[in-house]
């Protein structure tokens, strides 16, 4: 019988860890939602899978291209690139002539593989050297699990990431304004240019941002247009499936979906943008120069200073929360003067339960000098107790002295005028 029981527990915790892992019911065989701002991971399905990106592979390649490149400049297309190019494009010829920002269009709205070798080429000289760039950018970015060969993400053995990876990058990339404003438009035309007489108008394939088509989510009926939408990148190749990294905005929540080889992308994404906004909520846990305590400074000239936050602190946090978040002060030891203004005299620590949520410093609301080193006569001045004794004893010598003087004086007297002497 305790077989049976033992037996029927584990399933219990088997079913319970299966249904928490998946909970939202998502298709996709990797999957994120975090904090756009802060990168509190909000929920996680395999984070650190290794996958395939696809053309999620260009958020990176765009960041690169805005941070390495003047947007006038004029790229002039080499055969190389034309060579190379498969898979999706903007038929760029050998030759033709466009500007960084045009083919920054391209490459993430049309998503244009041709675009992504021409810049890569124009900033490093070779997709070799762009890879390497790459790679070197994800790393300093936390993306340490991923491995970049190619600028546009046709899947080729070694060219993985990860949905944490990709939601590291898309956190970065979404903090510049430039790239922001590219990746929230759907469509974009690039004029005429010395190959080409017709304009060219690009559509993005993120139907996030535009399409009255309808999906099923949760068993409701909803279009795939998503209310607060603002970016950024799908992807699709046999080996990486369906991919998409989403960015949305709903009052001051801002989070960033990743969801790599799903069965149904647009319902994966629906469903995990839903989740944070509907159980998350955005709030300042410690708000700018709150108040912490008064503060003991050893020789200083005033003996205490109020110690405040230094920053305010924002997290995300499930909804009605609030009243669960807990601190922890610690204040340094030894705190002496000279203070600045601004000086750092501790921290605080917040959690929830028992998670850790960040840290703020307590700093000084004054400048606080030194006591100064006290004078000879200063010092002298404070032995008053030895001044007074000095003083007596000088006096009691002197009324020795006189005593004595006087004495000697009458003997004198008396040796010069009395008979006896």
């Amino acid at each position: 019988m305790k077989k049976v029981f033992a037996i029927a527990f584990l399933l219990i915790l088997l079913t319970n860890s299966i249904s928490f892992a998946d909970s939202l019911n998502i298709s996709s065989e990797s999957a994120i939602l975090i904090d756009a701002e802060t990168g509190q991971v909000l929920y996680e399905k395999n984070p650190h899978k290794k996958l395939h990106p696809a053309s999620t592979t260009k958020i990176l390649t765009g960041i690169l291209t805005i941070e390495n490149a003047n947007l006038d400049d004029i790229i002039t297309v080499d055969e190389e690139v034309v060579y190379m190019t498969k898979g999706a494009h903007i038929a760029l010829e050998a030759g033709e002539q466009l500007t960084v920002k045009d083919l920054l269009y391209a490459l993430l709205i049309e998503s244009a593989n041709d675009a992504a070798l021409a810049l890569a080429k124009h900033i490093s000289g070779s997709v070799e050297e762009f890879a390497k760039l790459m790679n070197e950018k994800a790393k300093e970015l936390g993306a340490v699990e991923s491995n970049f060969v190619n600028p546009n993400g046709l899947s080729v053995e070694n060219h993985l990431t990860t949905a944490y990876d990709l939601s590291l990058i898309a956190k970065y990339a979404m903090k510049n304004e430039t790239f922001r404003e590219i990746v929230s438009n759907y469509t974009y035309t690039i004029p005429p240019t010395n190959k080409k007489n017709q304009e060219r108008i690009l559509w993005s394939s993120n139907k996030l941002l535009y399409s009255n088509d309808t999906i099923t989510v949760d068993g409701k009926t909803v279009r795939i247009k998503y209310e607060g939408i603002t970016g950024v990148k799908t992807g699709y190749t046999q080996e990486a499936g369906n991919c998409l990294v989403a960015s949305a905005q709903r009052g001051n929540e801002s989070l960033i979906a990743v969801a790599l080889k799903s069965n149904n992308i647009y319902s994966d994404i629906h469903k995990l943008l839903d989740y944070g906004f509907d159980n998350f909520e955005k709030v300042n846990i410690a708000p700018m120069d709150q108040f912490v305590d008064n503060i003991k400074v050893d020789n200083g000239t005033i003996p205490v200073v109020a110690g405040i936050l230094g920053e305010e602190l924002s997290r995300t946090i499930p909804v009605n929360s609030f009243d669960k978040i807990s601190k922890k002060v610690t204040i340094n030891d030894n705190i002496t003067a000279p203070i600045e203004k601004g000086d750092v005299l501790g921290k605080v620590e917040y959690f929830l339960e028992d998670k850790y949520l960040g840290t703020v410093n307590i700093v000084s609301t004054l400048d606080i000098d030194e006591i100064p080193s006290p004078t000879f006569f200063e010092k002298l001045l404070s032995k008053w107790y030895l001044i007074l004794l000095f003083g007596f004893i000088l006096i009691r010598f002197l009324i020795v002295l006189n005593k004595k003087n006087r004495r000697r004086k009458r003997r004198s007297y008396y040796k010069a005028h009395s008979p006896y002497y």
